[in-house]
């Protein structure tokens, strides 16, 4: 079984930073790529930034040129450095990973449970 645990989030004021992590573990062959999302209330989830294994970036327009994707591949981690956060930044962040299991012979989507961005003064 493959789970994807995220830390990082809480309360930061308007124009700090914050830094998210996401740890994948478990019957992990290998990683493709990995991601971050975000949903914030009554709205739909969204990209925020994802990393292939090749390390090829992509970005939501919103996040541009203040957020930065890296992942370190012997940890199997991906972190989310978040600068000059805005009040609209605010959001449960999910991480994402697309992973070869295994156990069931085969890439799958998975998911984690989700940490807290609040930017509020």
């Amino acid at each position: 079984q493959v789970q994807l645990v995220e830390s990082g989030g809480g309360l930061v004021q308007p124009g700090g930073s914050l830094r998210l992590s996401c740890a994948a573990s478990g019957s992990i062959f290998s990683i493709n790529y990995m991601g971050w999302f975000r949903q914030a209330p009554g709205r739909e989830r969204e990209l925020v930034a994802t990393i292939t294994v090749d390390g090829n970036r992509n970005y939501a327009d919103s996040v541009k040129g203040r957020f930065t994707i890296s992942r370190i591949d012997a940890e199997k981690t991906v972190y989310l450095q978040m600068g000059s956060l805005k009040p609209e930044d605010t959001a449960v962040y999910y991480c994402n990973a697309d992973i070869w299991d295994y156990n069931v012979y085969k890439s799958e989507e998975y998911w984690g449970q989700g940490t807290q961005v609040t930017v509020s003064s």
